[in-house]
C-alpha cells in the first residue's frame, strides 16, 4: 500500500509540474507577454551593465561597513567639526539669555543721545555692516533668481 502512495504523490507532482508548464505557454503565447520578451532582451545589455555596477557599489559598500578603522575616522571627523560648532551655539545662547536678563531687570530710557553714543559702539557697527551685507546679498538673489 506505501508503493502505490508513493506512485500516487509521484504521478500527482508530474500532473502538477505539467499544469505549471502550460500555464507558462500558455502566459508565452501572449501577445503583451511577447511584447515585454522582446523588450526586455533588448535591454539585456544595458542591464547586465547596471547589474556589475551595482555588485560594484554593493561590494564596496560592504568592504566600508566592515572597515572599523574607516568608521571610526569620519566619526572622529564629524566629531571634529560639530564640537567647535556646539562650543560656539552654547556661547551665543548663554550670551542670548544673559542679555535678556539684563534687558528685563533694567528700567534705563534710551533715547536719542543714548542712540548716538550706542552708534559708535564697534559691535554695532560690526552688527550693522553684517545685516546691510546680508540685506544686499538678498536683494541681488531676488533680482537674479
Amino acid at each position: 500500500m506505501s508503493e502505490s502512495t508513493v506512485l500516487n504523490a509521484d504521478q500527482g507532482s508530474v500532473a502538477t509540474d505539467a499544469a505549471a508548464k502550460l500555464d507558462v505557454l500558455d502566459q508565452l503565447l501572449k501577445p503583451e507577454v511577447q511584447q515585454a520578451i522582446t523588450q526586455l532582451v533588448d535591454q539585456l545589455p544595458r542591464l547586465a551593465e547596471m547589474m556589475t555596477v551595482l555588485t560594484n557599489v554593493y561590494d564596496f559598500a560592504q568592504k566600508v561597513a566592515k572597515d572599523k578603522v574607516l568608521i571610526e575616522d569620519t566619526i572622529g571627523g564629524i566629531q571634529e567639526v560639530v564640537k567647535p560648532l556646539a562650543e560656539k551655539a552654547k556661547g551665543v545662547a548663554s550670551a542670548v539669555i544673559e542679555a535678556n536678563d539684563r534687558a528685563e531687570s533694567s528700567d534705563a530710557t534710551i533715547g536719542v543721545f543714548g542712540m548716538m553714543k550706542l552708534l559708535k559702539d564697534p559691535e554695532l557697527q560690526k552688527m550693522l555692516r553684517f545685516g546691510q551685507a546680508y540685506l544686499n546679498i538678498i536683494g541681488e538673489r531676488k533680482n537674479n533668481g
